[in-house]
């Protein structure tokens, strides 16, 4: 096993949870002494949580931009501009021209991120070293969901009302290029068992961590609202929380507050109208910073976590961090970072159920106080940047000593 690596790192991801992941991978890579350079193509997000301030080397490649044939990268990637966008051709020819660099410039390993608009990156097939594929996801159908008309009134709108768009290419584009990878890490076994499904590729899990020395107890006293974060779009689930919220007597009812990096306005309006016929109080946060972010965290009764199949979910493990308890629906990647009745509550997506568990949590202080100390020794013993960065070097030096040229 090699003592000190020279990492080549590759990414093309929007801002968002896969970012602060690759963020805090490498913050410890570099911090524990290895050397660790950056390639990224133009189009990468690196206003939030940049690469650049951790790292002595730091090189973005352009890529030729244009109107991009009415695909779909708008509806798939809402951060990029809907006139000015990438073609796959120049994509691929820039994701080219960054192995060439790597390929040359003596890396023991590469350790390539998800592009924003293929999912598995075409970087993939032209890397020529030991490298390792970091899979968050394979490309999903509710990735690419419609925007929505004004006129949503169905309880069931993310199965009757949205509409999916032909992606038959870019699926066909996410399996060819993951299938030049040599070695793949997914971040969950739900993970893994998708990747199995979608590639017919075998994956290794190396669970990912948070940095608590930043999501970490204030001790601040709590406040009459639950909390949500992730992006205002119908895969998060709001709608859902929104109702359960509304079959808790309103005397008692706590505010729902939710903080996104991104928002649909269709949809945002949509869930503002669900929650003032419901009668459920609903504020929207967009884009708070991390200082903001972690009081809320401090100050929110429980962390409500209501996505579809998310793979991972960083949320749970930054609110566990902060000694904040989950209720979340009980499917995806969370099923396996959320201890049922000792840090949460895993539930049914039933919204009487729901509803329950939230008012169990609101009405039995005592039982939320453990649940609180054990989500806080939780995170320290299994789930910190350290504990995710150990993880990830193990695989960096398996995929360097399985690598056959």
């Amino acid at each position: 096993m090699n003592e000190t690596l020279k990492i080549a790192v590759f990414h093309n991801l929007p801002s968002g949870g896969a970012k602060r992941a690759l963020y805090d991978h490498v913050k410890y890579l570099a911090s524990s002494g290895h050397e660790v350079d950056v390639f990224v193509p133009e189009t990468a997000n690196e206003s939030f949580l940049s690469l650049a301030e951790l790292v002595n080397n730091f090189k973005v490649f352009p890529v030729k931009t244009g109107f991009l044939r009415s695909l779909i990268y708008s509806k798939l990637n809402p951060e990029t501009p809907r006139n000015d966008l990438i073609s796959l051709k120049e994509l691929e020819l820039a994701e080219k021209n960054i192995a060439m660099h790597i390929n040359g410039g003596d890396y023991d390993v590469v350790l390539s991120e998800q592009d924003r608009f293929t999912m598995s990156p075409f970087l993939l097939k032209y890397i020529k070293i030991p490298s390792v594929y970091y899979c968050q996801q394979p490309l999903r159908n509710d990735k690419i969901l419609e925007e929505v008309s004004n006129d949503i009134e169905s309880p069931n709108f993310i199965r009757k009302k949205m509409k999916y768009r032909d992606l038959s290419n870019t699926f066909k584009i996410d399996i060819i290029n993951a299938r030049h990878a040599q070695y793949i890490v997914a971040n969950s076994y739900f993970s893994r068992e998708s990747i199995l499904r979608t590639y017919g590729l075998n994956s290794f899990v190396s669970y990912l961590g948070i940095d608590t020395n930043i999501f970490k107890p204030l001790h601040l006293p709590s406040e009459d609202f639950v909390l949500s974060v992730g992006s205002c779009t119908p895969i998060k689930g709001y709608d859902f929380t929104i109702r359960s919220l509304s079959l808790i007597n309103e005397q008692i009812r706590p505010e729902f507050i939710v903080v996104s990096n991104f928002s649909s306005k269709e949809w945002k309006s949509y869930i503002e109208q669900l929650a003032n016929k419901l009668g459920v109080k609903l504020t929207i946060l967009d884009l708070i910073n991390d200082h903001e972010l972690i009081k809320l965290y401090n100050k929110a009764k429980m962390i409500i976590y209501t996505p579809y199949l998310e793979p991972f979910g960083l949320i749970p493990i930054e609110s566990m961090s902060c000694g904040t308890p989950v209720v979340a629906v009980k499917e995806g990647g969370v099923r396996e970072t959320v201890l049922h009745n000792e840090t949460g509550l895993l539930i049914d997506r039933d919204e009487k159920l729901f509803s329950q568990a939230i008012l169990e949590l609101l009405s039995d202080t005592d039982k939320s106080q453990k649940m609180s100390k054990n989500a806080i020794s939780n995170v320290q013993n299994f789930w910190t940047i350290e504990h995710a960065g150990i993880r990830l070097l193990n695989h960096l030096n398996r995929a360097i000593d399985s690598y056959i040229s």
